[in-house]
């Protein structure tokens, strides 16, 4: 009898071992080089508005990222391990736990590159400059950029209703806004062509002021000595909506009108 309870004794040590040695899923979500997406970019494009995962989900993956919110209502930064949600009317806010979204994008912000831009560049010489200084096209880059921007225009969108319109549509109704010589935080990713369709093919950045107070999706800028933050990503995640809507959308070639 001894014997056999030193023989399952041992049996156990073996299991508590391996599963030291070998993490659950929930450990492996703390990766710091995976970006984790729920649904796609195409889908959000098809009027796709309403997803299943909550942002206590979302924290899991991720500490910095963006996207929206259910029912399209404004646009999400997450910055630091907050979520803020960016509503037409400008106004920032933390964004609940139990708030769904049905686009983000996230990941654990661990820059491993440091830019500095000398001078005064608009919104699509960051890009040149960037895409001039990134050793490949072909990996995702998370992005931050902080600093003092001489000018940044920036918008929100307003809340849809069912039925649901196209997003090139929703777009219509944006709310458009400018700021000057505005402290504050770029949160955004470079994607592949590859992957255009599930994501935004190329830059896509959202902004945040440093208080906190406002911000939204980036249409255009002028940045002055910007120090730019990058971290390259090397796999990817993705959750889809378990919905009939997404069950019987027609997500053909996936061009993200914008978003």
């Amino acid at each position: 009898m001894k014997l056999k309870r030193y023989f399952w004794i041992a049996i156990l040590s073996i299991i508590a071992l391996i599963g030291v040695m070998m993490p659950g899923k929930t450990q492996a979500h703390t990766s710091t080089n995976t970006l984790f997406q729920t649904s796609t970019i195409s889908a959000l494009a098809a009027g796709i508005y309403e997803g299943n995962t909550n942002f206590q989900q979302l924290k899991k993956y991720g500490d910095f990222g963006l996207g929206t919110v259910n029912y399209l209502d404004g646009e999400m930064i997450g910055l630091n391990g907050k979520f803020y949600q960016v509503k037409a009317d400008g106004i920032a806010s933390i964004i609940p736990d139990s708030t769904i979204s049905p686009f983000a994008t996230v990941t654990f912000f661990k820059p491993e590159k440091l830019i500095h831009l000398e001078g005064q560049i608009n919104y699509q010489q960051l890009q040149e400059s960037l895409d001039q200084r990134l050793p490949t096209k072909n990996y995702p880059y998370a992005i931050r950029i902080q600093g003092n921007f001489p000018y940044l225009k920036f918008r929100s969108v307003p809340k849809q209703t069912p039925p649901y319109r196209l997003l090139v549509d929703a777009l219509k109704g944006q709310s458009v806004f400018e700021l000057r010589n505005v402290n504050g935080t770029l949160v955004g990713f470079r994607t592949p062509k590859y992957m255009q369709g599930v994501n935004v093919s190329g830059y896509h950045f959202h902004f945040l002021t440093a208080n906190r107070k406002t911000g939204g999706h980036i249409l255009d800028g002028q940045f002055q000595n910007a120090k730019v933050e990058i971290d390259t990503i090397s796999n990817v995640e993705m959750n889809l909506p378990k919905t009939a809507e997404f069950d019987q959308a027609d997500l053909g070639d996936g061009r993200p009108n914008g978003k």
